[in-house]
């Protein structure tokens, strides 16, 4: 492994693995690596990580610690396929969402921050729902998140991809939750007409099949099924809203997410299927990215 200079930047080849870096070398040299992303420095910081498995405090105790011949080719390996934009998530196979860690998979979509603005809105209004469903599961992340605040509560996760459902319930375990159950269901279809929930939420896919969008970034690499919908975007979300209803409890509420520029339309929507008390609600970007309605 040599280094040299390029540009006025540090640029990792391949080399013989004689030279070995030490851990603050080795970020200072992968985040150069990484120029066309958002957060290079956290990208690095977490494929590092990854290539040594150890935990982050290692990186200020012990920043002069070298790297094996093993964990510097796996280092390289790894910074290789971000630098291509496939996304940290896949390449170390996890993602913090809420305060838990979830396994992920490329068959599934990667949680993301502004995702949790929905539940930030559930616990800012005081909501006590004893029975919650989350439509388009994916690792789980709404469905465990909501759990994990409302011990009490019965949560019900459904996912049309059976390895999106068995990819659910090994998040339960991994994070210790027992108040969830994980089905494979095309949205409501395996759901008991009976069944009614004080809350429904949902990440569907509302991306339009014709968006510049999706071939640049992370979601070149997602599921085009978790990202994707017919009529601009929005086939999902008005399903979803039509049909809930049936589902939901004497004043109980729906959540979607959706794409910031959606949120006129889902409102009227809403209120066209005589929903209550509807509004639209914001991620940590002050953008619109869910709307909402009471039954």
């Amino acid at each position: 492994m040599a280094v040299f200079k390029r540009a006025k930047s540090l640029v990792l080849i391949n080399m013989p693995l004689i030279n070995l870096l030490t851990l603050k070398q080795a970020l200072t040299l992968g985040a150069s690596e990484l120029p066309e992303s958002d957060s290079p420095d956290l990208d690095c910081e977490l494929i590092l990580l990854h290539a040594i498995g150890q935990h982050r405090n290692i990186l200020f105790t012990d920043p002069d610690t070298l790297l094996d011949a093993s964990q510097q080719a796996a280092f390289i390996e790894l910074i290789a396929r971000r630098k291509q934009g496939e996304p940290v998530a896949y390449i170390i196979g996890s993602q913090g969402f809420w305060d838990l860690q979830l396994k992920v998979a490329p068959h599934t979509l990667i949680p993301r921050g502004d995702t949790e603005s929905i539940i930030d809105w559930v616990l800012d209004n005081n909501l006590q729902p004893k029975r919650i469903l989350d439509l388009g599961t994916g690792t789980g992340a709404l469905a465990l998140a909501l759990a994990s605040e409302f011990p009490n509560a019965q949560v019900v996760g459904v996912d049309v991809i059976p390895q999106a459902v068995e990819l659910a319930n090994e998040n339960k375990a991994l994070n210790s939750i027992t108040n969830v159950v994980f089905k494979q269901s095309d949205w409501f279809d395996a759901l008991a007409s009976e069944e009614a929930f004080d809350l429904i939420v949902s990440n569907p896919p509302y991306i339009d099949e014709d968006d510049v969008h999706l071939d640049q970034g992370d979601v070149r690499f997602e599921p085009s099924s978790a990202l994707v919908a017919k009529q601009q975007g929005f086939a999902d979300l008005f399903h979803i809203a039509t049909q809930a209803k049936k589902y939901l409890s004497k004043n109980g509420y729906l959540l979607m997410e959706h794409g910031w520029k959606q949120g006129k339309e889902m409102r009227e929507k809403l209120i066209e299927l005589k929903y209550e008390n509807v509004a639209t609600g914001q991620d940590l970007a002050s953008r619109d990215r869910f709307t909402y309605g009471q039954a």
